[in-house]
């Protein structure tokens, strides 16, 4: 600093000798000096970045870890940089300049608010690091921490605020705070999406309701994709068509949605899907009819076995089988459903550890629906629709040999009736 006065008197000297009043000498010399300090305190920042960018950022590249890169992507090193400056200029702007009070008093608070401004900046940087060096683990998937950091620095925002305005103004914090308690209500209107969006992300997390990457299904919000990230106050997919969607996050907690994992890490997706068989086409099976079915080699011994059970029952209850409903006797859709029991049961892409049903549902005016319910060996899309598709196209073919007809709207032979009437 006594540099700096000798320095503001020698320039003094020199410009009263070159004829300038006492004042006027004093206050060029004083405008002077702090341009000399500007920019001695920019040449500071310079070197401080090049010693960054020269030695530091070189050790960090040879480094094995990458928190120091995080550092370098999220702007820390250059930001700490620029409270060198912010220094000089605090330390030596009220021994540069001994005029002027007003203006070195806004100048000194320009400095400061810098500094708090600078600080927060800094403190982001560093938990935006940290954010993204967590995300790099694989457990990050199931704990995400990016709606804590975001309320973090939320809360680090508004303290700062509070601090300028303290800082400008001269007022005591706790007389702020004193304020705010009575703007309580206002602020909670405010913040009301980051305060429920905290929430809604702290239960989804605690909870394990969802992690990045899960499939989960929406309508209400046009959502049927993979969770790419889970924020403050939104929650992002990407449905399968590669569109992007946002969430709120907590209408996860308020609405209810589809997770797809349980399904994912089960090993097997479900086939669901009935056909409609027209009951006209159904019947009795009779001694031509069932000799015909015993050409097919899957239901051939089925077919034996149980016409050998029929036939012990109707003797041994002395059923007349001149009347056809008498009794009991096999029916085309009864060896049809056990058709496609064992025909899935030898197919290799079924799961045959989870739950496997052919089954009727209700009959409706479209026919009687026989439904398969098993699950495919595969979670991956493109390979489940392929099983599917291919059982399907297997069923659909094999249903007239059997003498049934699946049942279609306008019904097979209802415009040949039409025309001819």
């Amino acid at each position: 600093m006594n540099e700096i006065s000798y320095l503001e008197e020698y320039i003094k000297g020199i410009l009263q000798k070159i004829g300038l009043s006492e004042n006027l000498a004093h206050n060029i010399a004083d405008y002077i000096i702090l341009i000399v300090l500007a920019i001695v305190a920019y040449l500071g920042y310079l070197v401080t970045l090049y010693l960054i960018k020269r030695i530091l950022i070189p050790l960090f590249n040879k480094s094995k870890t990458q928190f120091d890169d995080l550092l370098i992507k999220h702007r820390f090193f250059k930001r700490l940089s620029l409270m060198v400056p912010a220094f000089i200029l605090y330390y030596f702007t009220e021994d540069t300049m001994t005029t002027m009070n007003d203006f070195v008093d806004l100048l000194v608070k320009g400095i400061e608010v810098f500094f708090i401004v600078n600080f927060i900046l800094i403190i982001d940087s560093l938990l935006s690091t940290l954010n993204d060096y967590y995300e790099r683990f694989s457990f990050s998937k199931d704990h995400p921490i990016k709606g804590v950091v975001q309320i973090t620095k939320i809360i680090i925002y508004v303290a700062g605020v509070i601090l300028i305005f303290a800082q400008l103004f001269d007022k005591d914090l706790s007389t702020i705070f004193l304020g705010l308690g009575t703007l309580s209500a206002v602020m909670m209107l405010i913040f009301k999406d980051p305060i429920l969006g905290f929430v809604g992300g702290l239960q989804l997390i605690f909870n394990k309701m969802v992690a990045i990457g899960d499939w989960i299904s929406m309508p209400k919000f046009g959502a049927d994709g993979n969770i790419l990230e889970i924020n403050l106050t939104t929650v992002k997919v990407q449905n399968l068509d590669k569109t992007i969607v946002t969430i709120p996050t907590y209408n996860l907690i308020s609405d209810s949605f589809q997770n797809w994992k349980g399904m994912e890490n089960s090993g097997g997706r479900r086939i669901k899907r009935a056909i409609n068989i027209d009951m006209d086409s159904i019947r009795f099976c009779d001694e031509k009819l069932l000799d015909k079915y015993k050409k097919i080699s899957l239901v051939k011994d089925y077919i034996v076995e149980k016409q050998t059970e029929i036939e012990s029952f109707n003797a041994s209850n002395k059923v007349d089988s001149s009347i056809t409903p008498n009794g009991r006797r096999q029916t085309n859709i009864g060896i049809f459903r056990e058709y496609l029991k064992r025909y899935l049961s030898s197919r290799s892409d079924i799961n045959m550890n989870m739950t496997f049903m052919v089954r009727q549902l209700p009959p409706s005016e479209k026919g009687i629906p026989i439904e398969i319910y098993v699950f495919a060996n595969t979670t991956e899309w493109i390979a489940y629709e392929g099983i599917q598709a291919d059982i399907f196209d297997h069923v659909m073919a094999a249903v007239k040999e059997f003498d049934l007809k699946i049942y279609q709207f306008p019904k097979s032979g209802d415009y040949a009736t039409v025309y001819k009437d």
